[in-house]
């Protein structure tokens, strides 16, 4: 756990209005990021160019604002803005989790990135969207081609939990109840 960061890519309110299941996407994400934050997982979010494209989704930027600050880009992938590698870096951590819009171009380039600098990298399959299915699983699929892993905001939570002995364990299981 220790080594475990979470990415958040661009779930910003004018994309996400126009993104396939947008609601069951900001509904997980929104459990994700309140079960890595139980748990103190660092997370690190990104915003592609706010002016145009909005702030971050609500209730996700009530969510993250105090526990940590967007990083604004116009780069597709978060990997080519310096404050990000840099505050990856910092870090010390290798495993990136990884969740956001849309699935084929921003998440995918940044994964992409992640994975050519030598980090594991997990993405959440229920909290990555784009505006069509078929845009979001050809991005899955690329990532997955390319070494990312696929998980699920259950499973990725108990996997951080590894026994019901944690001490956090009683939160989570609440959390996804």
């Amino acid at each position: 756990m220790n080594n475990t960061i979470f990415v958040l890519v661009d779930v910003q309110e004018r994309l996400a209005n126009v993104i396939d299941q947008n609601e069951a996407i900001i509904r997980e994400t929104h459990r994700l990021i309140s079960g890595l934050k139980t748990l103190e997982i660092p997370i690190l979010w990104l915003e592609q160019y706010p002016k145009g494209l909005g702030p971050t989704c609500e209730p996700l930027k009530s969510e993250l604002t105090g526990y940590s600050e967007p990083i604004e880009k116009r780069e597709f992938s978060g990997y080519l803005q310096p404050a990000f590698v840099e505050a990856l870096e910092k870090s010390g951590r290798k495993r990136v989790i990884v969740a956001g819009m849309e699935s084929h171009v921003c998440v995918y380039q940044t994964v992409k990135d992640l994975l050519k600098e030598g980090y594991r990298v997990e993405i959440v399959a229920d909290c990555i969207g784009s505006r069509t299915a078929e845009n979001r699983k050809v991005g899955i699929k690329k990532m997955m081609a390319l070494g990312a892993q696929i998980t699920s905001v259950e499973t990725l939570l108990f996997e951080l939990l590894e026994t019901s002995l944690h001490p956090k364990f009683r939160e989570i299981s609440n959390l996804i109840k």
